[in-house]
């Protein structure tokens, strides 16, 4: 799958922060516009129910002060009492006048109207010089009604103010279940976007990564691909350019290994030929003295020649896949064959040699297998103290052969155990001897175990007093001729 990537990495991000701030900041303004909505219906129905309640409150409090001023002039006869009653009417019309601009209800306002009619006819009758006492009493008596459906509209005000509030209750629940359901239809969107974006920037990173530890581990085969951002892409582009780099380093190390080790071959020949005329006394007899010195120089050569031969194993190896030749062949024999090989080394040292061996048949190649033991002898030798001894153990295991290796030197230190089997490694603890190794005998190990098919490790054994090499092969092999 082919993503698209911005020009940068910077760009990457700032798209990815952008894109998951926005649903955010969409539900953010949708809430205050709904906050902002509620607090003006909120303030507008307050303006209008305190204006209610004031006007109600008002026009029953001037009701009464006109009804006064009326029952007063009736019952003293005074009709200067009217002046004051024109006063209040005065205030009254225009109470009333502002009550009606509020938005009320059918209701109230034929409730108002009839009271603006009635205390018109009630003002008629007092404003009438002509109009008799029964009249002006009637007339006073009006406001009894009046004072009823004032009532009633102040009643209506209370419940106004009521269903506001319950309007209000209501569009605050509305509101609080709309950012409810916003918030929850919101948390996957950024969720997903989160996750999106993350891939989107692990990948390319997570890439690098990968090609750098390749890189690290000597692994120099597969082409480095970084996807991503531009700058990204060249960052890998630069990462493929050292492969190829490194690469033509190794070829170089491994060209030079393998020339120096050929160029070594002819003088070490006629080394190890002289010290074994000298041995087999062509030349004349020796005496103790000169023939340990003369088998000094012959085990010396072989040994030479053996870490010749593991550069020049090692150098094939990292070019050609290892071939074998398979054949049917009995672990004994091939044991016996590496013991042979190690006979002087083992007496130089005084070292005894221990083999528990079982008639296992296995199919693999004879010589490859036959250097495995051999470098896995020769390397417990070179760390067993004089007059130590190793042991060789072969065992059947199901399917497989497991065969040990251990000695009595000092072991293999935790920390070099992850690398004894990498080419040149040298580990903490160095052997005793003349001649130091090349650190590629247990890689070439590892080469021609894992080319049948196997296993090679480090044993953690507790009851062994130095390194313990364990070897897993396989009985048969697929496609093998028996």
């Amino acid at each position: 799958m082919r993503f698209y990537y911005p020009r940068s990495f910077l760009k990457l991000l700032l798209a990815g922060f952008a894109l998951v701030a926005l649903p955010l900041i969409f539900a953010l303004i949708n809430t205050a516009a709904s906050v902002d909505q509620l607090a003006n219906r909120s303030q507008r129905a307050v303006y209008q129910a305190v204006q209610a309640t004031q006007g109600s409150r008002r026009l029953v409090e001037l009701l009464t002060a006109m009804e006064r001023s009326a029952r007063q002039m009736v019952i003293l006869g005074d009709r200067s009492m009217l002046d004051n009653y024109a006063l209040n009417r005065k205030q009254f019309l225009e109470t009333a006048a502002q009550f009606s601009a509020l938005p009320f209800d059918s209701e109230q306002k034929n409730a108002l109207d009839r009271i603006l009619r009635g205390e018109a006819g009630i003002f008629a009758v007092l404003s009438d010089p002509a109009a008799t006492a029964p009249q002006l009493q009637k007339a006073v008596t009006g406001f009894i009604e009046l004072a009823d459906r004032a009532q009633i509209i102040t009643a209506r005000s209370n419940e106004l103010i009521n269903r506001e509030v319950e309007t209000m209750r209501e569009t605050a629940a509305r509101a609080q279940r709309i950012t409810f359901w916003q918030l929850l239809a919101l948390v996957p969107v950024v969720i997903f976007l989160v996750i999106g974006f993350t891939i989107l920037i692990a990948r390319p990173i997570r890439q690098i990564d990968t090609a750098i530890r390749r890189l690290g581990g000597g692994d120099f085969n597969a082409a480095i691909e970084v996807g991503g951002p531009e700058d990204l892409q060249y960052l890998g582009e630069r990462l493929e350019w050292m492969r190829h780099k490194l690469i033509d380093l190794e070829q170089q190390k491994n060209r030079f290994l393998r020339q120096v080790s050929h160029e070594l071959k002819t003088p070490l020949t006629a080394l190890r030929e002289g010290a074994e005329l000298l041995v087999e006394e062509v030349v004349g007899k020796l005496d103790p003295e000169q023939r340990e010195i003369a088998e000094i120089l012959r085990h010396n050569s072989i040994e030479l020649q053996k870490q010749i031969e593991d550069l020049l194993s090692y150098g094939a190896s990292q070019f050609h896949k290892v071939a074998l030749e398979l054949k049917p062949l009995h672990i004994r024999h091939v044991i016996n064959r590496a013991a042979d090989d190690q006979k002087l080394a083992l007496r130089v040292k005084d070292i005894k040699l221990e083999i528990r061996a079982d008639d296992v048949m296995l199919t693999a190649d004879f010589e490859k297998l036959r250097v495995v033991l051999d470098n896995l002898m020769s390397n417990a030798i070179k760390f067993s103290p004089r007059s130590g001894a190793i042991a060789v153990a072969a065992q059947r295991d199901e399917a497989q052969l497991v065969l040990d290796v251990i000695d009595a030197g000092p072991g293999i230190a935790r920390e070099d155990r992850a690398h004894v089997f990498d080419p040149f490694y040298q580990g903490r603890n160095s052997a005793a001897g003349l001649v130091k190794g090349t650190g590629v005998g247990l890689s070439v190990v590892r080469e021609y175990v894992a080319a049948h098919g196997g296993i090679v490790e480090v044993v953690d054994d507790a009851h062994a007093a130095g390194a313990h090499f364990r070897v897993r092969l396989p009985l048969t092999q697929p496609g093998a001729r028996q």
